[in-house]
């Protein structure tokens, strides 16, 4: 995996959530706290989650072979898809479940000081993991709002773990208010309340990732500034006068095709717009290295029949960007 799939934000955030499992699950054993238990499921859920993604990074450096011609970039996009499923099911649905037996059978806490000091250290320690995650997506953020950042990024990696942070800090808020509540109230009922609010909270981000992921698995275009710089490395205002139509698609985080249709000149030799093709090819590449994947393909521009055409998109003539008299 790339510097910029995030691996040391997943690292850490693999190692802070094992540590916090474990301290959960030793809470819930010494209180009976139904929250402490939702949240040490929801932690090691987690941890599974990292690891997904890290054999997600590890199985898409693969070479590409015959049967998979463009490679297995793609594999960080199906591994971050099954982590939002672990998500919903073995995290939202299981506290929503955890919750419900508690609303219905509530008991009072014991040992109250294991559920608060684990808390306690939780939040400090997911406090540390959710730093690093910020600290590596700000390298590549630029002036994007996190939204914005969640929902263009090509790399799936540290929207799910920016994701799966910040869900964790909610949720032990919520874990530490309802253990509160019910030590105040002395009804269980607070903690069972706590644990309902979680499981909900982690259905919600299991929904945004499974959305989000679900666009790259489909199928994404280079974002407006590589495509722009595409167009403007394309025409060399010699032989390659314009492009008549372009598509591109991430076929990995770090791998993007490119298909064109190029104008040239209707006088140009075979020798002379081959050589153009090969020089364009060089230019793309040098203004967008992960363009990796390069097909252009040569025609006349004709305005007549571009405009005669039911589709000018589709049509053999154009539209052309930049080509003469368009």
């Amino acid at each position: 995996m790339s510097a910029s799939g995030g691996t040391k934000a997943i690292v850490a955030a693999l190692g802070a959530n094992l540590a916090i499992a474990v301290a959960k699950f030793v809470a819930f054993l010494f209180s009976g706290s139904s929250s402490m238990l939702a949240e040490s499921v929801h932690s090691l859920a987690d941890s599974g989650n990292q690891g997904l993604l890290l054999l997600g990074g590890k199985k898409a450096q693969r070479e590409a072979t015959p049967q998979h011609p463009f490679g297995y970039g793609r594999e960080r996009y199906i591994y971050a898809f099954l982590v939002s499923i672990v998500l919903f099911s073995v995290g939202g649905m299981f506290a929503i479940y955890e919750g419900y037996e508690k609303i219905k059978h509530p008991h009072e806490l014991e040992h109250w000081y294991w559920p608060v000091g684990v808390l306690v250290f939780a939040i400090i320690a997911e406090s540390i993991s959710f730093r690093t995650a910020i600290k590596e997506s700000n390298l590549l953020r630029g002036k994007l709002s996190w939204s914005q950042f969640i929902r263009r990024a090509k790399a799936p990696e540290l929207p799910v773990v920016l994701l799966e942070d910040f869900g964790a800090l909610v949720g032990l808020v919520l874990a530490l208010g309802g253990v509160g509540l019910a030590l105040a109230t002395g009804d269980g009922v607070w903690d069972g309340i706590g644990t309902l609010c979680i499981g909900v909270l982690l259905i919600v981000i299991a929904m945004v990732l499974a959305a989000e992921t679900k666009s790259l698995l489909l199928g994404e275009a280079a974002g407006t500034e590589d495509v722009a710089k595409i167009e403007k490395a394309v025409v060399d205002g010699e032989t390659v006068t314009g492009i008549i139509h372009m598509r591109t698609l991430h076929l990995g985080p770090e791998e993007l095709l490119v298909a064109a249709k190029i104008s040239v000149r209707h006088d140009d030799t075979a020798a002379q717009v081959a050589e153009a093709i090969d020089a364009a090819e060089a230019r793309i590449r040098d203004s967008v290295p992960i363009a990796r994947v390069i097909y252009l393909e040569p025609d006349i521009y004709s305005a007549a029949e571009a405009a005669a055409g039911a589709s000018p998109e589709a049509s053999p003539g154009g539209p052309a960007k930049d080509a003469p008299g368009h």
